[in-house]
């Protein structure tokens, strides 16, 4: 028996009436995963939920799917969000990717005195979050904001947010990575007093972040600084393992 496709949908879901496809779901529905007219199919979005539907037509520009019953109902999920340094593009699709599957809730590339990368190709990643977010089970898409310079993210904060700062780094300028002394706590000590609401999670470029920078992050009262370890991990690594503690910590992997 061939496995359910999951299909993310914009246009507003209800039992009884129809949603659009577009050009590029019915290519992929017909001509990649080979489904016809009648097929099942489920359409979600997360204003609406998850329903059962099937295809009605498919064409070259586009086609219709007709919703049965509503197979799940929307649900809260953790407000999320995800600040990055952009690396290289394999492991930028790997972040936009993973970081879907882990449940963050919007991507934001932040251009940071040591970014390496040159620009980032916000309509790739969002491909790929929408993919994974089918592929998953969750019923929202991360969207993808457009890469902007730490330095303006932060200056436009919004006061609610609290934000995990990843900092690997020591305050000894003789020592590689700045020595022991002056690291941050681990994140799940750091985390104990804190509480559930808006969050973000920062992780910096393959470098690390700079004096300047770190002493800024260090300075703002939003900011939790936190260590992944004793290990330097690369920068996709860290954003896995920062995201995996802070769904242990504050998020819904707590709950059944």
């Amino acid at each position: 028996m061939a496995s359910l496709i999951r299909l993310h949908v914009d246009a507003p879901l209800a039992a009884g009436g129809a949603a659009p496809l577009s050009g590029a779901q019915a290519h992929y529905l017909q001509h990649v995963m080979r489904r016809k007219e009648g097929d099942p199919l489920a359409l979600f979005n997360a204003r609406d939920g998850e329903f059962d539907a099937s295809i009605e037509n498919l064409t070259k520009k586009g086609g219709a799917a007709r919703l049965g019953a509503q197979r799940r109902a929307p649900v809260s999920e953790p407000d999320l969000w995800l600040l990055f340094a952009p690396v290289k593009r394999d492991a930028v699709d790997l972040i936009a990717q993973k970081a879907t599957e882990l449940g963050v809730a919007r991507l934001s590339p932040v251009m940071t005195e040591r970014t390496v990368a040159a620009r980032v190709n916000e309509d790739r990643l969002q491909s790929i979050a929408t993919e994974a977010a089918e592929q998953c089970g969750r019923l929202s898409v991360p969207p993808v904001d457009a890469a902007r310079k730490l330095t303006q993210v932060l200056a436009d904060w919004p006061k609610d947010r609290a934000l995990m700062y990843c900092d690997e780094a020591g305050d000894d300028p003789n020592e590689e990575w700045g020595g022991r002394e002056g690291r941050a706590r681990p994140v799940l000590e750091a985390l104990t007093s804190k509480s559930e609401g808006p969050w973000a999670i920062l992780i910096g470029p393959e470098g690390g972040f700079s004096p300047e920078e770190r002493a800024r992050l260090r300075a703002l009262d939003f900011v939790t600084p936190v260590t992944l370890g004793p290990r330097i991990l690369r920068a996709d690594t860290a954003v896995f393992a920062a995201i995996t503690l802070w769904q242990a910590a504050l998020g819904d992997w707590r709950k059944a």
